[in-house]
């Protein structure tokens, strides 16, 4: 389709609130998510970069936002999508709680390579993990590029005998996936990318270099529901929606990128809104029976007030989106 015509500025400001999620575990280094939220013609839209992301790549999450909150999404294929666990790097006696804030989902996602841990540990974890769900539920693990190939490889074989469904970019560049998919393939664990995808230059480079079996794909850090069912369609690999810890109003936006595939072969990375304590909405987009609807949240103004981020975080905010619009003008 055709790039989204900038709505002004103002547009976008009349309705901004910037939002702090208190979770549940600490997860990515901190223990609480800041978003900022707005509404379009389409509805309520999310602008959430991680914080320590520089300005040329958070204007691509505005640019999704955008897209969400002024565009109509695709055509769905589907009413609702089944959803992964996600399990943050706690103690493996911590796993039996975490679990317990997911409804039904027979797969979990395991964070592992955390700083500061060691293998032991992730071991523990994903053991952990393994005995709750019992033989039929579906383990992944998720080293966010942390691991050099020599250390993945180690790990993945420490790691097999869990049954892992597969391993979310284990190392952080497209030729040490390469490698490392030839030196497991006899192990036969996929490899999945992610940042590989979402923070390349060229997302389809991954695709062509054979690097990967299956793609992890988040609609924000892509441009758009619209722009990142455009690479899926255009790698030709299976694909894992995924969220990058957003509220629930970004996790909408994920639910339609997922509910427009035509093919939809894995259980997605959106059920995170479990991981917080409050959320923009009072029934937040959390799994149900292992399942999200496509529905579209609508937060009052008494459940944003509720998460307002402190006046400081609110400046911080606004002037990085100022920031990224003026990007997004620049073309």
């Amino acid at each position: 389709m055709s790039p989204t015509p900038l709505p002004p500025l103002d547009d976008i400001l009349a309705t901004a609130r910037v939002v702090a999620l208190p979770l549940a575990a600490r997860f990515r280094g901190v223990e609480s998510r800041e978003a900022l939220v707005f509404e379009g013609p389409q509805g309520w839209t999310e602008f959430s970069p991680f914080v320590e992301y520089a300005d040329a790549e958070a204007a691509t999450w505005l640019a999704g936002a955008i897209d969400f909150g002024w565009n109509a999404p695709p055509a769905a294929a589907r009413d609702l999508v089944r959803v992964n666990a996600t399990m943050p790097a706690v103690a493996a006696s911590e796993v039996p709680r975490i679990l317990l804030r997911y409804d039904g989902c027979r797969t979990v996602k395991v964070k592992v390579a955390e700083a500061g841990q060691s293998l032991a540990d992730d071991v523990a974890r994903v053991r952990a993990v393994r005995e709750a769900l019992g033989p039929e539920g579906r383990v992944r693990i998720d080293a966010n590029g942390a691991w050099n190939v020599d250390e993945a490889e180690r790990a993945v074989h420490a790691l097999a005998e869990f049954d892992l469904e597969y391993v979310e970019q284990p190392c952080a560049e497209v030729e040490e996936l390469a490698q490392l998919r030839e030196r497991i393939a006899y192990l036969d664990i996929p490899v999945a990318a992610d940042e590989s995808v979402r923070k390349a230059a060229d997302p389809l480079r991954v695709a062509r270099a054979g690097a990967a079996d299956l793609l992890v794909v988040k609609a924000q850090p892509l441009g758009g529901v619209h722009a990142a069912r455009a690479i899926v369609e255009e790698a030709g690999l299976p694909a894992v929606v995924s969220s990058a810890l957003d509220t629930s109003i970004g996790l909408s936006m994920g639910v339609a990128l997922a509910a427009s595939l035509p093919q939809l072969d894995y259980d997605c990375g959106l059920g995170t809104a479990s991981l917080f304590t409050a959320d923009v909405v009072a029934s937040p987009l959390v799994a149900r029976e292992g399942v999200l609807s496509r529905e579209r949240p609508r937060p009052r103004s008494v459940d944003l007030d509720r998460v307002e981020a402190a006046g400081d975080r609110r400046d911080w905010w606004l002037a990085r989106l100022d920031r990224c619009y003026e990007l997004l003008t620049r073309g």
